[in-house]
């Protein structure tokens, strides 16, 4: 006779191992796919999260003592400095750092010139010619990262979706990852790795419980690093944390051409709108600004202000008309200062932030590197995990006669 709590009992039981089988085959099947482009990714990921301090550590050129209360050169000083060896060509945008030298190109950002400057007297500390195509260590860095080296078109889908699949992967391993029961001995093989037990349970340990441990900061990553190459995950998202509102299209601002050559030259233009920001925001750690182009009369001067050093989340935009000098607003998302945003927007603008960790200063960023070296681990210990296993069950396999069919592999 069979009760109705062991009827309840059993089907229970059989639902949570249904569910366990699906995500069995996902977490192997998928994570065998997107496999190597994982690695690539997190591995790069790695990289790009302390390009800015690797960078300054590689070029002791390019710092320069903060002097407080000494004025900075203005941005007509830089194209003066770039003339005399580029005659002819555009300066096309400069950073400012507290205790950097000035990083500015000269020409096109793909194959332009890169200059360092004094910030306090003009003079030029080193330059790079690049040729066509060329670019630095770590915008090649980004390049894999972002489409593995490939055509922009071809490479920035397949990276975008084997990281929705590796989100995927991350959430199955985490149903696997979990305890039937919880007790000492499930939670000691769920948080501990045994160092002491042999290779193969040392590997399984590697991949479930280092797993584990990475898979929140994993998934915030995987997360918001989709928003950049999928419209519709970057479209979706928003819509759920701003409780149902459309994203914004960017539209880009332009001067109004019909006030040409009438108000200001480009060198007074830049000045001015160079100095109009810096007065508003005394305390900054640094500027970006692009430079009008006087070859297209619609473009505009960009000036960013950055509150805060490694964080990018509350920076603050101004738009100039390169003729009139007219600020030009956008959207909400794009131009509204971060403190007077609503919350889906102050989300959607820490999400850079959120990727490489920044949104929580340097220990974040550290928080990010280590989470993304165990991540580019996870396909490799996996993989491991995966060709035991097949290695084992042939020779685990008995005939009828020996009374043992598909035994469940042990790892020890």
């Amino acid at each position: 006779m069979t009760t109705r709590a062991g009827k309840i009992t059993k089907k229970k039981t059989s639902n949570r191992s249904l569910f366990y089988r699906i995500a069995a085959w996902l977490h192997l099947w998928l994570g065998l796919a997107s496999g190597i482009i994982v690695i690539i990714v997190c591995l790069t990921g790695c990289i790009w999260v302390f390009n800015e301090e690797i960078t300054g550590m590689l070029e002791p050129a390019s710092k320069v003592p903060f002097q407080q209360g000494k004025a900075v050169i203005m941005p007509s000083q830089i194209m003066q400095t770039a003339a005399r060896d580029y005659p002819g060509k555009r300066v096309s945008y400069a950073v400012y750092r507290k205790g950097k030298a000035i990083e500015a190109t000269v020409g096109e950002r793909a194959g332009g010139s890169a200059l360092r400057i004094d910030p306090y007297t003009g003079a030029l500390i080193s330059r790079t010619d690049r040729k066509p195509g060329e670019v630095g260590f770590f915008r090649w860095i980004l390049n894999g990262h972002r489409f593995l080296w490939m055509p922009l078109k071809i490479g920035r889908p397949i990276v975008n979706y084997a990281t929705l699949v590796c989100v995927i992967t991350l959430i199955s391993g985490l149903v696997l990852w979990w305890p039937k029961k919880w007790n000492r001995s499930t939670r000691e093989r769920s948080f501990k790795i045994k160092w002491g037990a042999g290779t193969k349970r040392i590997n399984y340990d590697l991949h479930n419980v280092l797993g584990f441990y990475a898979l929140l900061f994993l998934l915030a990553i995987g997360i918001t690093g989709m928003v950049y190459g999928l419209k519709w995950w970057s479209k979706g998202l928003y819509w759920v944390t701003t409780g149902g509102k459309t994203l914004p299209e960017y539209v880009e601002l332009r001067s109004d051409s019909l006030q040409a050559h009438k108000h200001f030259t480009p060198q007074q233009a830049a000045d001015l709108a160079f100095q109009k920001v810096a007065t508003q925001n005394p305390e900054a750690d640094g500027f970006y600004m692009s430079f009008p182009d006087t070859a297209k009369q619609r473009s505009t001067i960009l000036v960013i202000a950055y509150p805060d050093k490694r964080r990018f989340y509350n920076l603050k935009r101004y738009t100039f008309d390169q003729h009139t000098l007219q600020e030009l607003k956008g959207s909400e998302l794009y131009d509204t200062e971060f403190k007077g945003a609503a919350f889906g927007t102050q989300l959607r603008r820490m999400n850079y932030d959120i990727h490489i960790g920044a949104v929580l200063g340097l220990p974040g960023k550290f928080m990010a590197f280590f989470a993304s070296l165990i991540g580019a681990t996870l396909p490799v210990t996996g993989f491991i995990v995966w060709w035991g296993k097949k290695k084992k069950k042939p020779a685990a396999r008995k005939t009828a006669k020996g009374g043992i069919t598909n035994p469940q592999p042990v790892i020890s």
